[in-house]
């Protein structure tokens, strides 16, 4: 297909795609799927080799939150029956992240439910990174508390924290249909402020949520815009007891298309599959590894993963190795520069301007009639909600 290897070469080169090529990956047809895979593996081992990043989750407080984001399973009025509990101390955030450290994780992501930290909050946050980062030397440590006040990320970095995640999930023309306590540029605000502190920037998208192909490719086109260095990919996790419970959109032919996207879009980016990865991609998890570069060790925030030695025996089989604590995730430009995918000196990165065909007005892929994926069987059975580790007297998943 001549589509993919202009793909590859622009990928080599950090090209940013045009809109309508975004969009005719997402539309190819399962006969081709194998060739974009390749495709984009070429991409992929290009800026990252044959390496694997294992992240680690500490969910620090779970459910209770008073924002109202559809996806969620610990939004306001959720009827999921997940573990709920507030602020873990620092040393139990930080034995809870010794597990994943243990099983080959080289960074703890650090999350709690919620609008946005306090600043004691913050204060408590600090302890924290203080006491994993004592403790475990080499270790990177991501935070994620929702919308940040100013000083905030500062104050996180001065700790000692390497990274903030904030997603921006969807596109924003779809983001109040999804969540109406806070708005789209309330996350793109939060992303800038971590960015501007010296932190990492992480945020990605979750996919599943009746989108369509236009919005993923514009989700996508602005996370590149705002270069962060670590884009995760969520799958929808459709709990039982929130508003998505009955959106099984996702096939794992699918999810492989949108990955594939993900990585030609943003080439030297860590793109990482997150949640949702057993539930969607099932049997073809290992293949998604030629595309992405990260995923999470063992169990979700409220949802459990597949077992982490499951994890590393994919890994393995599959012939990938996972990075070590003393490798540099980033090519060397991103690491020591900041620029690569998303560099604003490339002009429209991201920009609507040069939509053209293929873009919200025009509809579908160029010369081609959009058409509905097929709705996928639920696989309710694959949903489990985490019964241990954080927030339990359970062994972790690690």
């Amino acid at each position: 297909m001549n589509l993919l290897s202009t793909l590859v070469d622009k990928g080599l080169r950090r090209e940013l795609p045009t809109r309508e090529e975004a969009l005719a990956v997402l539309a190819t047809s399962d006969d081709d799927l194998l060739d974009v895979v390749a495709a984009a593996g070429k991409v992929r081992r290009h800026w990252f080799g044959r390496r694997v990043k294992l992240n680690y989750l500490v969910n620090l407080k779970s459910g209770l939150c008073p924002e109202d984001c559809s996806y969620c399973s610990q939004r306001l009025g959720s009827k999921a029956d997940i573990l709920k509990y507030t602020w873990l101390k620092p040393d139990e955030a930080s034995e809870a992240a010794a597990a994943g450290l243990a099983g080959g994780a080289k960074r703890v992501c650090l999350v709690a439910s919620g609008r946005g930290p306090t600043d004691r909050d913050v204060d408590r946050v600090s302890e924290t990174v203080k006491a994993i980062k004592e403790q475990n030397e080499g270790v990177e440590v991501c935070a994620c508390l929702g919308l940040l006040s100013d000083g905030q990320a500062e104050r996180l970095r001065e700790a000692g924290a390497d990274a903030y995640n904030h997603n921006l999930n969807t596109s924003e023309s779809t983001y109040a249909g999804i969540t109406t306590t806070h708005t789209y540029a309330d996350r793109v605000d939060t992303v800038q402020k971590a960015h501007a502190a010296g932190l990492s920037a992480c945020s990605g998208l979750i996919a599943g949520m009746g989108e369509s192909d236009e919005d993923l490719v514009d989700v996508v086109y602005s996370l590149r815009e705002l270069d962060p260095d670590s884009v995760p990919v969520n799958f929808l996790i459709p709990f039982e007891g929130t508003p998505l419970a009955k959106e099984w959109h996702l096939t794992p032919q699918r999810c492989l298309r949108i990955l594939a996207m993900v990585r030609f879009v943003c080439p030297d980016v860590e793109v990482r599959i997150a949640g949702g990865r057993e539930v969607h991609l099932r049997s073809m998890q290992p293949l998604a590894l030629n595309l992405a570069n990260s995923i999470f060790l063992g169990d979700y925030l409220t949802s459990e993963g597949q077992a982490g030695k499951a994890d590393l025996e994919m890994i393995a089989d599959a012939g990938f190795e996972v990075e070590g604590t003393g490798q540099v995730t980033l090519p060397e430009h991103r690491a020591t520069v900041g620029g690569g995918c998303g560099s604003h000196e490339s002009g429209d990165c991201g920009s609507h301007k040069s939509a053209g065909c293929g873009s919200q007005a025009g509809g579908g892929v160029c010369g081609t009639a959009a058409t509905a994926a097929p709705a996928a069987e639920p696989r309710t059975d694959l949903v489990a909600v985490r019964r241990r580790g954080a927030g339990t007297d359970h062994a972790p998943n690690a």
